[in-house]
């Protein structure tokens, strides 16, 4: 069960806290079978993830 769902946490790109335990050090996306996401979840994630990137709100890379 994820943990999402427990706890009834909306994936939206403006809580940053929660997109950034969903990236490596090196900004990558971490993969479903580690974050325990379901599909629509791990696709929710990732664009949220990629609207911050866009709107600068989190880096593409860490340098």
């Amino acid at each position: 069960m994820s943990r999402f769902n427990v706890e009834d946490i909306d994936i939206d790109y403006k809580n940053i806290k929660l997109l950034k335990r969903c990236l490596t050090e090196n900004g990558k996306i971490i993969p479903a079978r580690l974050t325990r996401l379901n599909c629509c979840q791990q696709r929710r994630m990732s664009m949220a993830i990629k609207r911050a990137r866009f709107l600068a709100l989190i880096p593409y890379t860490v340098s």
